[in-house]
């Protein structure tokens, strides 16, 4: 059975930094990433990663965030950097396996306010 686990969010100031995890099992994962929700609004990219190494991000988190991933840990990081009002959203992993099915984490929030 397919498990992601996220991890790392919360409540952070604007100008502040928060890093999210999310460790997946059962799954052997070709393309992990991250998206957010902000109320009211649709589901969006926010950074993925290959099982290479190669990334990409969505135009509003470049230079601010940073996606990596750990294979032998089946685990994936967001490093989110500078953060604003903006970037409040739940924040969801995805993993998606050799054969393009994808799977979902049930979501961290990330409240960015004063």
């Amino acid at each position: 059975q397919v498990q992601l686990v996220e991890s790392g969010g919360g409540l952070v100031q604007p100008g502040g930094s928060l890093r999210l995890s999310c460790a997946a099992s059962g799954i052997i994962s070709n393309i992990m990433g991250w998206y957010r929700q902000a109320p009211g609004k649709q589901r969006e990219l926010v950074a993925i990663i290959t099982i290479l190494g190669a990334t990409n991000y969505a135009d509003s988190v470049k230079g601010r965030f940073t996606i990596s991933r750990d294979n032998a840990k089946n685990t994936v990081y967001l490093q989110m950097n500078n953060l604003n009002s903006e970037d409040t959203a739940v924040y969801y992993c995805n993993c998606r396996n050799v054969f393009g099915v994808d799977y979902w984490g049930k979501g961290t929030l990330v409240t960015v306010e004063p």
